[in-house]
């Protein structure tokens, strides 16, 4: 409730009340349910102390009950009764009351512990010291007493921690699943001995073990053996990722069937498991701007409940009837305790917690609340192309060839050369010419010209890969039959690379960067959802008005710099729109700092997820409309606690006041009131868990269980 407050120890929060939360670790620790057990205890403890006390106290409304039950013994039974359950069960009522009153913060507490302390004080005075009250409040048993009353609320109230207590550890449900997922040991090697140690002893640099069907331990890279990897835990995608020396592992996936060596690269904190479980849980403690509303309110609702339980004793003890003094007491600790603000204060952070959780077991993640609110009210969506809309890796996808190469052995002459350049496009090659099987040669005089190709010797002859105006720069001719057959490509919005052996023209390949399979029924949805989509790449404008007519998006922006997509989206958001932008490069953080809302790809850099407020893991646009989804129920979900927590306290205070009484003859017991406060807390709790089954994918969810992403 207070994400601001932090302790190095457990406590309560000295602003709200409520016990502080252990900050999540990695990796898993065990789980801290100090508090619950703590409060369970008591409340079964106090129930059972309770349950005499309240069925003495009704005793006179049950015919022929004996009259013992009504006199003076049994009116000790209570006092002896309640007492254990007043100042050892609701002990930590009082003290977080007291520190309420010290500093000045006014919380649910502080009426809890002033309406139970009222009505037991009021109590055991009217035992021990009857002569204090005038005789017009004496009955055949005394001075009347509400014992029960103190007894029953304090025990609605610890009813309503626990309840309170485990929904908040159901929230953190999507952390500890995350948590898990990491294994607790790593088999470490040194000096060719191997042992397993625990996963937080795992330093950076050291040889790790992996054996078949075991989880990677840590983020690293594979030096040794090979295998496949269950990685859907990241990516959501069931097959698993061949892996050979070289390539990165993350921690958590799953081994397949063969056994490798990895050097640790990342450990601990720095993890990109770790990474997202403190994601998850900076933004389960983060507030949104709705929150703001609440706080207003608490800050003068405490005071002014306080004003109107002293305006009700004075009422009731001037103009109420006989006997005034119990009358005033009474109506004014029901007052004290039906206004309890548990449920206007748990209306907002219980959304909150249980909505990100919620994102977070479908990829998506939340830096902070306030993104998510931000995302609910956007009506345009601006786009990054590649690596959004696209794969991000451009393929080869076809080959022209002049008389004398054939496409297998030419592929192979430009991939050995290829694999000496960092170029995209030269990755491409590559990849290509390894997916065919085909053996790389060695390179002599490697050279590059950037931004125009490369040249070098292979097998002993002279290649060129590139441009056409690097090839002719090179002394290349008759390049025109190739350039004339490219431009139908070019059109379609795919690159060719030309290829020169010996001095004369030799063929191209065609590459392009599919678009990723799941991106056009996203942009249906998103339409679907009333969003405008706008598409700002720096790529060029043939391809990019090609890949928006495939894709139906609604306007295009192309060849913009970092600095453009950062004016245009200023622009935008100046002309009235609220704009969320999406993307994956460190060109696109500019713009995902100066959208409304930043949404970075998982599958992209680290710049780009730092400027972000929302990242999807799975790196495809269908965690967009999920984020939009979930935004929307999330508010909704806030937006309804909200109205119930105000309507129940505008209601239940003017009938703990007595506003029946004149009309009807009506009044509310505390005990009544205690069960309406702790009721509406429940109400509020309960309708937040309703987001761990909100469908974000237009299907029912029927299942808690983590599934990384859905």
């Amino acid at each position: 409730m207070c994400p601001g407050v932090e302790s190095d120890r457990p406590g309560a929060c000295p602003k709200c009340g409520m016990a502080l939360e252990r900050n999540p670790t990695f990796p898993a620790g065990p789980e801290d349910d100090g508090e619950l057990c703590d409060m369970t205890r008591r409340m079964w403890i106090g129930a059972l102390l309770a349950l005499p006390v309240f069925i003495l106290a009704m005793a006179h409304l049950f015919p022929g009950a004996p009259h013992w039950l009504m006199g003076g013994a049994s009116r000790w039974v209570q006092f002896a009764l309640t007492t254990p359950v007043v100042l050892w069960a609701g002990w930590p009522f009082f003290v977080r009351g007291a520190r309420s009153l010290r500093s000045g913060r006014f919380n649910m507490f502080t009426l809890i512990a002033l309406g139970v302390g009222a009505a037991f004080a009021y109590s055991a005075v009217a035992m021990l010291a009857p002569g204090f009250f005038p005789a017009a409040m004496h009955t055949m048993g005394g001075v009347g007493v509400y014992f029960e009353a103190a007894a029953v609320i304090v025990v609605l109230v610890l009813v309503g921690q626990v309840i309170d207590l485990r929904a908040r550890a159901r929230t953190g449900s999507a952390i500890r699943a995350l948590l898990d997922l990491a294994p607790p040991t790593a088999r470490i090697l040194e000096n060719g001995a191997e042992r397993e140690v625990p996963l937080d002893s795992v330093t950076v640099g050291a040889t790790l073990r992996v054996r078949p069907g075991e989880k990677v331990p840590v983020d690293g890279t594979l030096i040794e053996g090979r295998s496949s990897v269950d990685e859907s835990m990241l990516t959501g995608e069931p097959m698993p990722v061949a892996k050979t020396p070289g390539d990165e592992v993350t921690g958590g996936t799953i081994n397949g069937t063969g056994a490798f060596l990895m050097r640790a690269e990342r450990v601990g904190g720095a993890t990109m498991l770790a990474r997202i479980v403190q994601m998850v849980a900076q933004a389960q403690r983060s507030r949104a701007p709705i929150a703001a509303l609440a706080d207003r309110v608490a800050g003068w609702f405490v005071p002014a409940v306080l004003g109107i339980a002293v305006l009700t004793a004075a009422l009731w003890f001037f103009l109420g009837p006989e006997p005034r003094l119990a009358h005033a007491l009474v109506n004014a600790v029901a007052v004290l305790i039906i206004a309890c603000p548990c449920a206007l204060g748990l209306a907002t952070p219980m959304s909150i917690m249980v909505g990100i959780g919620r994102g977070a077991q479908t990829g998506v993640l939340v830096k902070n609340a306030e993104a998510l609110e931000r995302l609910e009210k956007v009506n345009t969506l601006v786009v990054d192309k590649t690596g959004t809309l696209t794969e991000g890796r451009p393929r080869v996808v076809d080959s022209h060839m002049l008389a004398g190469f054939d496409p297998a052995g030419l592929l192979r002459l430009a991939a050995s050369l290829e694999q000496s350049s960092e170029h995209p496009l030269a990755a491409a090659v590559v990849a290509s010419a390894k997916e065919k099987g085909l053996a790389l040669e060695n390179v002599r005089d490697f050279r590059s010209v950037t931004a125009a190709g490369v040249a070098g010797t292979v097998a002993g002859r002279t290649v060129l890969v590139g441009k056409p105006g690097f090839l002719r720069g090179e002394g290349i001719a008759g390049l025109e039959e190739l350039e004339s057959t490219a431009v139908a490509s070019q059109r379609e919005g795919r690159s060719a690379i030309f290829v020169a052996v010996d001095g004369r023209p030799a063929g191209m390949f065609i590459l392009a960067d599919p678009i990723k399979t799941t991106t056009l029924a996203a942009i249906r949805e998103l339409h679907a959802l009333g969003l405008r989509i706008l598409m700002l790449t720096g790529d060029s404008a043939a391809t990019a008005r090609h890949i928006a007519s495939q894709l139906g998006i609604d306007e295009v922006t192309a060849e913009a710099s970092a600095a453009d997509k950062h004016d245009i989206i200023r622009d935008i958001r100046r002309k009235g729109a609220r704009v969320a932008m999406a993307g994956d490069g460190i060109n696109d953080a500019p713009a995902l700092a100066a959208a409304d809302v930043g949404i970075a790809m998982g599958t992209g850099t680290d710049v780009a997820m730092e400027s972000a407020g929302i990242t999807l893991l799975r790196g495809d646009l269908r965690g967009l409309v999920r984020a939009v989804r979930l935004s929307r129920a999330l508010m909704r979900n806030i937006r309804q606690n909200l109205a119930f927590a105000f309507l129940y306290n505008a209601l239940g205070i003017p009938l703990a006041a007595g506003a029946l009484y004149p009309a009807f003859g009506l009044l509310l017991s505390p005990i009544i009131a205690g069960a309406a406060m702790s009721l509406s807390s429940v109400s509020v709790i309960a309708n937040a868990l309703r987001l761990r089954f909100v469908s974000l994918d237009g299907a029912p969810t029927t299942s808690t269980t983590l599934h990384w992403p859905a």
